[in-house]
């Protein structure tokens, strides 16, 4: 496996724990924190970053998913904490864990409606 720079564009990061799915308030709504690569930053470091600039929450950046008509990456990432630091930029009113079958009215691209899909418990 190589470990390629991310794009230049916007990385969401898929934080799922519990069979529930980590969710910020962005302005459009509820949605996966996501956030901009640094320089030579890869996607998976991108979207370790932003989690733990946005939650406090600590994570490890693994698979990145993209449908063809995905505008954006985002990476699935492991939870390594279950509470978060005192680091995170948003207020606890704006995180929110929720179970993955009501996700439905969250802004999420087409790869991670197929990968909740296919990990949601029955």
């Amino acid at each position: 496996m190589t470990v390629e720079q991310a794009d230049s564009g916007t990385v969401e990061s898929l934080v799922g724990y519990d069979g529930r799915l980590l969710l910020i308030l962005r302005a459009d709504g509820w949605g996966l924190p996501s956030g901009t690569p640094q320089p030579a930053e890869t996607a998976e470091a991108t979207a370790a970053r932003v989690v733990y600039e946005l939650t406090g929450y600590l994570v490890d950046g693994g698979q990145t998913l993209k449908a063809q008509q995905d505008t954006v990456p985002a990476v699935v990432c492991q939870l390594l904490s279950e509470s978060p630091s005192e680091g995170g930029r948003l207020p606890p009113e704006q995180i929110r864990w929720t179970p993955y079958e009501e996700t439905a009215g969250a802004a999420l691209s087409t790869a991670v409606c197929n990968y909740l899909a296919g990990h949601t418990p029955t």
